[in-house]
């Protein structure tokens, strides 16, 4: 065979292959396709013949879809994509009948896959004025924006009028509702779209309805109580920009007022990161003020924008009413020094003997008062539940209850559990995985000898070789080693283990980052550092305290010793051996401890095991 011969064979080849390919590929799928387009449209005649009572009058138009023919057995073969086992679409595959110059046209479509038939299928477009999704604030009005635009792309502009809307919206209930607004083209084929509706419960617009007209609560509510990063505050009011002004219901730490900037950044950093989220830095009032400006409620200067600080005498003085939320039980810092002095003011419910009847007192700035964070979240977060009570507490929607078999060292700072009976709240969690954790109250003795208010009290008999009071749990008689074994004792010690500790010592009074050496211990129980998270005097329901406690904290200065006193003062000063307080504590869980059930509240601790 010579050259030319089989190249012509060859050729003849390649396009046998090319036209198989064609054949295979195009021509066979869709002559397959067009038959069962002409064999649906042929059903859907015999149909109408049969059923001639539901041809369409006037320009109405009446579908028969594919599923209602094989229902009907008016086809009986299976549609099939080609090349596959589905079935072409037995919904979305039709034929429509309308009366066109008195006599019956029909439009049949069928989907098969990639391939459909080429007959207007698709409805008209319907564009709203304004978002589709629309957020509203419970008791706010809802007014409908409406349509902007109706366009069908075989039929052109379709008029407005011709819309249908459907739908409800109820602001007094939260929930989620939808319009939907629907139109048919000159073939009845649907063009939908919605609009979707939520109704919310905004914080700011909650509390400006029951401010009613005020920009901040007075007196004693009892409804204003809000829950943040697992802490309870109070809502204080609404600031100029619409946002939410918070303060603590209660002192976290006692801190020396010149070292406030400091420990609040501690604090900060305790807060979980969807509560961080929510915080607008703002400015605070800290102008400096004299015993003769102390009612004022107009703050003459601020400080620059910042996440956390605390009240001033300012928003103590415009909360007054029958009775002062903002004054707490303890005494506790608001952000004014005095004018030409080391001294800062401080309040509390009720001052006594040559205090009696006064709202604020000013005391050196180095001492160790209670601390009441304070910021401003954004006004738009949504209240998640509750009813602001203090049993019920508005909740924002920050913090995630534990799952049932969740390891206790996967919790947040400020989350409560109870083990075994005692009820205990987290400080932090270790880089090791244990669980540092405080009691909520003193440790009760269970002897009456010993107790007062049912809890245990004890002596601080021993001093060191120095004649120093310092913390110390090796030395039998000292309140480290009363806590470390005898208060074991009344405690379920199975969860807890061995940890070190840091005892701070300081030169005379304790203050926050100036210690002046650390002593290190391996304890599983120890006293609260004063500065820890947590380590004030919690007041669990109206004025229920914690119980009086000894410190950790001591001083290079003789008889020099820290405690809280049962009303929840703190005290850091000389003492004597006849003076006795109780046991609040600290424990170090270990990293395998695991919740069962609970809430991570102190109503609903998390019960551990």
């Amino acid at each position: 065979m010579n050259k030319k011969v089989s190249k012509y064979l060859k050729l003849g080849v390649v396009l046998l292959i090319i036209v198989g390919f064609v054949w295979f590929l195009v021509i066979y799928p869709m002559k397959t396709f067009h038959e069962n387009e002409s064999e649906l449209e042929a059903a859907a005649k015999r149909y109408f013949e049969l059923n001639s009572s539901e041809l369409p009058t006037g320009s109405r138009v009446k579908t028969v879809s594919l599923q209602q023919l094989y229902h009907k057995s008016f086809i009986k073969k299976d549609f099939m994509v080609p090349y596959s086992k589905k079935t072409c679409s037995v919904t979305n595959s039709w034929v429509k009948v309308k009366r066109v110059d008195g006599d019956y046209k029909y439009y049949t479509y069928l989907e098969c896959g990639a391939l459909s038939s080429n007959v207007d299928h698709t409805g008209p477009v319907i564009k709203l004025n304004g978002d589709t999704e629309i957020v509203l604030g419970k008791g706010e009005e809802f007014k409908d924006s409406g349509i902007k635009s109706v366009i069908d792309d075989s039929d052109g502009k379709l008029k407005i009028s011709d819309v249908t809307v459907k739908g409800e919206v109820d602001t007094s209930k939260v929930g989620t509702y939808e319009i939907t607004y629907s139109v048919y083209d000159k073939l009845s084929n649907k063009g939908s779209i919605t609009r979707v509706v939520k109704v919310v419960q905004k914080l700011n617009s909650t509390i400006k309805k029951d401010l009613n007209g005020v920009s901040n609560y007075t007196g004693l509510p009892t409804n204003n109580y809000i829950r943040i990063s697992n802490m309870l505050f109070r809502i204080f009011g609404i600031d100029s920009n619409n946002n939410v002004i918070v303060v603590s219901d209660y002192d976290v730490s006692n801190v020396n007022y010149s070292k406030l900037d400091k420990w609040l950044d501690y604090y900060y950093d305790h807060l979980n990161d969807n509560s961080k989220k929510l915080i607008v830095p703002s400015k605070f009032c800290n102008m400096d003020v004299t015993e003769t400006t102390l009612d004022t409620t107009e703050c003459t200067s601020y400080t620059k924008k910042r996440k956390i600080y605390i009240p001033s005498i300012v928003e103590v003085n415009k909360a007054s009413g029958d009775g002062n939320y903002m004054k707490p039980y303890t005494m506790s810092w608001v952000s004014n020094m005095k004018s030409g002095s080391k001294e800062a003011y401080l309040t509390r419910n009720m001052f006594f003997e040559d205090l009696f009847g006064r709202d604020f007192a000013s005391f050196d700035i180095n001492s160790n008062y209670g601390v009441r964070p304070m910021f401003v979240i954004k006004g738009d977060t949504l209240i998640a539940g509750g009813n602001g009570s203090f049993d019920d507490p508005y909740l924002i929607g920050d913090t995630k209850t534990a799952r049932s078999g969740e390891l206790l060292n996967k919790r947040e700072s400020g989350e409560y559990f109870s083990d075994n009976g005692t009820i205990w709240r987290i400080i932090d969690i270790d880089k090791d995985g244990t669980t540092k954790a405080i009691s909520v109250n003193a440790i009760s003795s269970y002897s009456e000898e010993r107790s007062m208010y049912g809890k245990m009290l004890t002596f601080y008999p021993i001093a060191d070789k120095n004649g120093l009071f310092v913390y110390n749990p090796k030395i039998n008689g000292n309140i480290g080693y009363f806590i470390n074994n005898t208060v074991l004792g009344y405690i379920d010690a199975e969860s807890l283990k061995k940890h070190e500790i840091s005892v701070p010592i300081y030169k005379k009074t304790p203050i926050y980052g100036e210690e002046v050496e650390t002593k290190k211990y391996s304890v599983m129980l120890s006293a609260p550092n004063m500065y820890d998270m947590f380590s004030a005097a919690e007041f669990l329901d109206f004025g229920e305290t914690s119980g009086s406690y000894w410190l950790i904290n001591s001083s290079k200065n003789k008889n020099y010793v820290s405690f809280v006193t049962y009303n929840g003062m703190p005290y850091s000063g000389d003492i004597d051996t006849n003076n006795a307080y109780g046991a609040r504590v600290v424990g170090y869980f270990k990293k395998d401890i695991t919740i069962q059930k609970g809430l991570g509240t102190h109503k609903e601790p998390y019960v551990v095991k």
